[in-house]
């Protein structure tokens, strides 16, 4: 029975299998701490490891304790004079728990654990998805190609490889020392050369020990075979997964001049936390950066989240440059198509009754899932953001809600307002839906 020992060094002062187990463990309370970090801090911080504060309470070993209800004992305490049977002792600490109460009572602190980066995003993560992934998924279904990878003993006649089976045929021929056919064809020569002449006894002797070294020899190599089955090889062939980048988001971001530094960096941050969930989740998925003012382009991730251009405001060249790229790249019959959207709500005057017709007769059809943001002035957050009045985009876009059940929409007014409105637009949904159920 092989015994398989695994050398693998773990990472400096940790152990990876007691780590992983306290993942698994406490892994719902390190998931609550880690969002209530990110939800007041920096969205960048995402990104980075985290120091994590866990209860004491939570650290402790699960332990096997004697049943207190149950079974016979006695119990001899020599020297009590102070409690009797059924006296209720207080814990350590005011008040009877862990924390550092003020007194001179011994206490606990809490257990601080670091999070690696990878870890924090896994935790940050978990419960997010594109959400109705109908066509394929981006996880599960990969295209394979075969690559060379080698040689193998087995496998089909067809893929035998002639030039490695002969060099391993002519290396055991020369390591087991088979006769080659001219040492045979000499010694058969000698013998009629030496028939052919006057014999003697001598010359007889000479004729028998040739022939008996020419059947040797004849013998040996009919045994060792020109070509054995242990030379065989052939081509070996290994299934190379192909990127599939059969999902594709597109990211459209008002940079016009109503949008003022704070709403850009409040849609930036947004897009910033969408970015790191789909790379983290979703390792082929195709991201598209729109910036629009009154013209659309499509621009690289640096000039998407770091450009100062600004100008008018017509949201519909947003739509169109979308629905272009679509058609030129992106067919819908192969792609999953997600779209997230970010502005401030303001709009050429006739422009939002374009941006309802374009949704409701081409991008609706084509798109899994439209997420629409929209950034409110934190004075107006009170008055709009529970209600449905608002700007035009804003009443266009309810519209389209209704008729389209793959629509969503959401307000952000704060930096704390993002990661919320960021769950509930791509939280995990218990099944998906098909995609003639839509509205539409």
């Amino acid at each position: 029975m092989p015994i398989f020992i695994d050398r693998r060094l773990n990472p400096k002062d940790k152990s990876l299998g007691n780590r992983q187990r306290f993942l698994r463990r406490a892994r719902e309370e390190l998931k609550r701490t880690i969002r209530d970090q990110i939800r007041t801090g920096k969205i960048a911080d995402v990104d980075a490891e985290h120091a994590v504060s866990m209860p004491a309470r939570g650290t402790g070993e699960p332990t096997f304790n004697d049943a207190r209800n149950s079974g016979s004992r006695q119990h001899v305490l020599p020297g009590n004079k102070r409690f009797t049977p059924g006296d209720r002792l207080p814990k350590p600490g005011q008040g009877g728990g862990m924390g550092s109460a003020p007194g001179r009572t011994e206490s606990e602190d809490d257990f601080r654990f670091v999070l690696s980066r990878e870890e924090v995003l896994d935790l940050f993560f978990e419960d997010l998805e594109l959400p109705d992934m109908v066509k394929l998924n981006l996880k599960e279904i990969l295209a394979f190609k075969p690559r060379r990878a080698g040689f193998a003993a087995t496998g089909s006649p067809t893929n035998i490889n002639v030039g490695r089976t002969m060099r391993n045929s002519h290396g055991r021929r020369i390591a087991l020392r088979r006769p080659k056919q001219v040492e045979l064809d000499a010694i058969a020569q000698e013998i009629a050369s030496l028939e052919a002449k006057p014999q003697n006894a001598e010359m007889r002797q000479r004729i028998v020990a040739l022939q008996e070294e020419f059947e040797r020899l004849e013998h040996r190599r009919k045994r060792i075979a020109y070509v054995d089955p242990v030379d065989i090889r052939f081509n070996r062939f290994d299934a190379q997964p192909v990127p599939n980048a059969n999902a594709v988001m597109f990211c459209l971001m008002d940079v016009s001049g109503s949008m003022g530094e704070r709403e850009k960096d409040l849609a930036k941050r947004f897009f910033v936390l969408l970015h790191l969930f789909l790379k983290r989740r979703y390792d082929r998925t195709e991201v598209v950066f729109i910036r629009h003012t009154h013209e659309a382009q499509e621009v690289d991730e640096e000039t998407f989240f770091y450009n100062t251009q600004s100008g008018g405001t017509v949201v519909s060249t947003a739509l169109e440059e979308m629905h272009r790229i679509v058609e030129q790249r992106y067919p819908s019959r192969e792609w999953n198509i997600y779209v997230a959207q970010a502005s401030d709500g303001d709009n050429f005057v006739t422009d939002s009754e374009r941006c309802i017709a374009l949704l409701d007769e081409q991008i609706m059809r084509l798109c899994q899932y439209f997420a629409y943001v929209e950034i409110l002035d934190e004075r107006e957050s009170h008055i709009f953001g529970a209600t449905d009045n608002g700007t035009s985009l804003w009443r266009a876009y309810s519209a389209v809600k209704l008729r389209w059940s793959n629509f969503q929409m959401s307000r952000i007014a704060t930096a704390a307002d993002i990661y919320p409105v960021f769950r509930q637009l791509f939280a995990r949904q218990p099944g998906y839906q098909k995609s003639g159920e839509r509205g539409g």
